[in-house]
Order: C-alpha cells, then sequence, then structure tokens
C-alpha cells in the first residue's frame, strides 16, 4: 500500500453529512517523514476552529513502506503524479489540488532543474516550499520569532554546518521551543498558532520563483488560502 490518508473529513456520525461530498480536497504531500506529518495532522485535526470551509477537505497522503523515506522533490512529484492516477485514491482532476512540499536547500548548490520543477508542479498542482526547510515555517508560528530570531541573521540560516547540513533552523527550533523537530509529535503543535505564521510569513520571501539565496517559505500563503477559501 503505497500512501496512507489522514483526514478528518466527514467525521461526525451523522445521516445529514453521510451523503456530502467535499467540493474540493488540498491533499498534502511532503518530503519529509516525520516533521512535516507531525504539523499537517495537527493542523487537520483543528481545522474546523481554523474556519476551514465544511465542503473543503484537507488530507495528508503519508508515504508508507519502501516509499516512507522517498525524498528529493524531483522523486516526490513523480510520486504524486503515481498516487493521483490510482483510482483507489479517487482524486477529481477537476477540483482536487495536491500540495507537494519540500525543501528548497539542495537547490542552493547542488542540484540544478528548480525553475523546471516548479514549473512542472504548477501545471496542475501546488508547490509549498520552504528555504532552507520546513523548520523555518515552523519558527514563524512563534510569536516575535521573526524580528527576533530571523531579521538579520538570514546567512545564518543559508550557510551549511560542518557535515555540509543546513542546520540553522533545526537547532534554533530545538532551542525555543525544546524539541526535537524529526522525533518528538508534539512539534505538530505549533499549528495551533498557524495564524501568526501565516502573518510573520509576510515578512520574508514568499515568491517560491525567486527562492534561490534566499530565506523563504509559501506555507503559509497556501493555508491562507485554504482557510479564506469559499466554495
Amino acid at each position: 500500500m503505497p500512501i496512507h490518508t489522514y483526514t478528518n473529513w466527514n467525521s461526525r456520525p451523522s445521516d445529514q453529512f453521510d451523503q456530502i461530498e467535499p467540493f474540493r480536497k488540498y491533499i498534502f504531500i511532503c518530503e519529509g517523514a516525520n516533521t512535516e506529518t507531525f504539523y499537517f495532522k495537527r493542523l487537520i485535526d483543528i481545522r474546523k476552529q481554523l474556519g476551514i470551509h465544511p465542503l473543503i477537505d484537507v488530507c495528508l497522503w503519508e508515504k508508507t513502506d519502501e516509499d516512507r523515506n522517498l525524498s528529493f522533490a524531483k522523486n516526490l512529484f513523480d510520486f504524486a503524479i503515481k498516487q493521483k492516477e490510482n483510482p483507489n485514491n479517487e482524486f477529481d482532476y477537476e477540483r482536487d489540488k495536491m500540495v507537494i512540499v519540500f525543501d528548497g536547500d539542495i537547490f542552493e548548490k547542488k542540484v540544478e532543474g528548480y525553475d523546471e520543477l516548479i514549473s512542472n508542479i504548477e501545471k496542475t498542482d501546488i508547490a509549498g516550499v520552504t528555504n532552507p526547510n520546513f523548520e523555518l515555517f515552523l519558527l514563524l508560528h512563534i510569536d516575535g520569532s521573526y524580528e527576533e530570531k530571523i531579521k538579520g541573521h538570514e546567512v545564518e540560516f543559508l550557510n551549511v554546518d560542518e557535515n555540509g547540513r543546513y542546520s540553522y533552523a533545526y537547532n534554533l527550533l530545538r532551542d525555543l521551543t525544546g524539541m526535537n523537530a524529526k522525533k518528538n509529535p508534539e512539534i505538530g503543535n505549533l499549528a495551533d498558532e498557524v495564524q501568526i505564521a501565516i502573518s510573520q510569513e509576510k515578512m520574508i520571501n514568499q515568491d517560491i520563483h525567486n527562492l534561490k539565496g534566499n530565506v523563504s517559505s509559501n506555507i503559509g500563503k497556501i493555508l491562507e488560502e485554504i482557510i479564506n477559501e469559499k466554495p
């Protein structure tokens, strides 16, 4: 089984709701197997509090088995296409949108083909990109973090450590929350403060077409559009 679907769509055991189909599904599929999963599961759990319209379904397609640790954005995109084509997943090409979430850091120096990848995704779906990584977006959920921790420190975020990793955002998030974002599911509770993240994200680069060399995220922008959609 290639995916596991996480949603709380139509979860109320009421005859009145049994027959309703969502107007649109936003399906998140993520490069990271842990951190992003912790976050989007919590976001889905609190969809009602966030004011997401009852006819909008937000779900997470989790990679399973041999695909669980599948990463690299191009492979993720290919995987997403296969899942859409699988009739068991009931993807509606007219209405539904896939949101493919990945880190931009590998495109800073190592990997070519970023613009082509974004262009291919945006023909039918949505690219959610963070540069350097998803921990940057999580940092934005902490009130005041842009002014205190990000502004003026952009260079540190895009520098690699002695192991060649972009670890600054991860380490900073760990220091501020006391949690290892890759191992502790409680990090997902930051989703409760998504409105703070949406607001603070507007202070950094949200244009994923202008990603290279810029601390960037458009995840909050995507979530704001979903929250505000009124079918």
